[in-house]
């Protein structure tokens, strides 16, 4: 599925996986090499990530079950820890520089 900024009605990535099983949010990207241009994932539900044992930075969006952008983390390198986010209850994971700047706290998002 596609990952919509609906706010300034740009793609954010081509095709994103949903995960929402415990082992799929559990496992996120840990078993990938590196993502594709226009690949990610949605975790569902998700109040905060790691990236421990990951070996590329990733760009992150936290959004709450509206769609609202609560937090934007960009070029997040491994080893690091998100801050929690109560309200998230998407979190999107892209390859490290596609956002750049391109979604902001207050946006909207949607899946297609």
């Amino acid at each position: 599925m596609k990952c919509i900024n609906v706010t300034t009605g740009k793609i954010i990535a081509e095709d994103v996986k949903l995960k929402d099983s415990f082992f799929g949010r559990l496992v996120g990207l840990l078993a990938t090499a590196r993502l594709a241009d226009g690949g990610g994932i949605v975790l569902k539900p998700c109040t905060q990530i790691h990236t421990f044992f990951m070996r590329f930075a990733i760009d992150v969006i936290f959004a709450d079950k509206d769609f609202n952008v609560l937090y934007v983390a960009e070029h997040m390198k491994p080893w690091r820890l998100s801050p929690l986010l109560l309200k998230s209850l998407y979190t999107v994971e892209v390859a490290a520089g596609t956002l750049k700047g391109g979604v902001k706290a207050g946006d909207k998002i949607a899946f297609k």
